[in-house]
């Protein structure tokens, strides 16, 4: 399950890297993504979440705490995006006590660079296949939530909602 876990952040940060996300108008129009935002929250039903998102949610919620983020996202005013994810080196272990996880932060991290344009509440991203992805995304001051049902991601098929923190 901990594989499954590790394995579903990091499709995530992949996707999200060619993903796309939407603004909410009174927000400011499309400068109002412009800026550097972090992964910090998960949102998840846990009555109907899988056990692969609720374990997801836990991991990110203790990293959070630390300041550690797995995955940032770089909306540059030349409608450049740079993200950075961390989550294909996450080591998961029990701590010394048994009693809870202990996830150190890692070090290192994958960056990928493409383009995206934002307009009327709809990111769109190129991918590295040409390809445009786009999302919906609200944003509210320096809080953007994301769908995650909106990025048909395997074992997180269910309602629930990524939660960026702008810094």
């Amino acid at each position: 399950m901990k594989l499954n876990s590790i394995l579903f952040l990091f499709v995530l940060a992949l996707f999200l890297s060619c993903s796309s996300d939407k603004d909410n108008e009174n927000e400011g129009g499309s400068n109002a993504i412009v800026g550097v935002w972090d992964l910090t929250e998960l949102k998840i039903n846990a009555s109907t979440a899988t056990d692969e998102a609720k374990f997801a949610k836990e991991i990110l919620d203790y990293l959070s705490v630390a300041n550690c983020y797995i995955l940032t996202i770089d909306f540059k005013s030349d409608l450049s995006l740079v993200t950075e994810s961390k989550g294909g080196y996450l080591e998961v272990n029990a701590n010394q006590a048994g009693t809870g996880l202990d996830i150190p932060c890692p070090t290192q991290k994958d960056t990928e660079t493409t383009t995206y344009t934002y307009s009327n509440g709809v990111l769109s991203v190129i991918g590295d296949d040409n390809q445009t992805v786009n999302t919906n995304v609200i944003i509210s001051g320096n809080t953007m939530t994301v769908n995650a049902v909106d990025l048909d991601l395997e074992n997180f098929n269910e309602s629930g909602q990524l939660v960026f923190t702008r810094r």
